[in-house]
């Protein structure tokens, strides 16, 4: 799983260097992934909204959803895509989540694979991101976070959905 011991240096969200980082908060995100028509594994990566950098959706739990249930809400309202998701994560990455007025908040997102069955053009976010298929290893070199290029790397199709192959 992720190497979080770098996170305590990360930016504080404070100016001064004497505070400590505040602990991380949980986020969750969905590893949006089909099939070619030939068969070849596919990562589907959106812009963020401030930086225009590469990641996938993803965003805080919700109330009265699980986890997975909450990152397959994310991939639907940031990039447009429904599917299938699996209710086991695939792994933790950490990042430092800029905020308005200087503010950082550490971050820890757990990750569940979403198989895509459908896009929309019309969606809460859309005209606000970009979203395009990637192969996995060059999923894996445009995000920033090192864990989630790992998580990409080693993704594999699940045993649950290679069955319906």
């Amino acid at each position: 799983m992720a190497n979080l011991a770098n996170m305590e240096t990360w930016p504080s969200a404070n100016a001064s260097h004497s505070q400590p980082t505040p602990p991380p908060r949980l986020q969750v995100g969905a590893l949006c992934w089909r099939r070619t028509a030939r068969g070849a594994l596919r990562i589907l990566l959106i812009t963020s909204r401030d930086t225009g950098r590469w990641v996938i959706p993803k965003g805080w739990p919700m109330r009265n959803r699980t986890e997975a249930e909450a990152a397959e809400r994310e991939a639907w309202e940031e990039a447009g895509v429904r599917g299938t998701i699996l209710p086991q994560p695939i792994g933790l990455y950490g990042y430092p989540k800029y905020m308005s007025k200087g503010k950082v908040i550490p971050c820890v997102v757990r990750v569940f694979p979403l198989e895509v069955e459908g896009s929309a053009s019309r969606f809460p976010e859309a005209g606000q991101r970009r979203r395009k298929w990637f192969a996995p290893e060059d999923a894996a070199r445009r995000v920033r976070e090192t864990e989630l290029a790992r998580i990409i790397r080693e993704f594999e199709i699940p045993a649950e959905a290679a069955s319906k192959a």
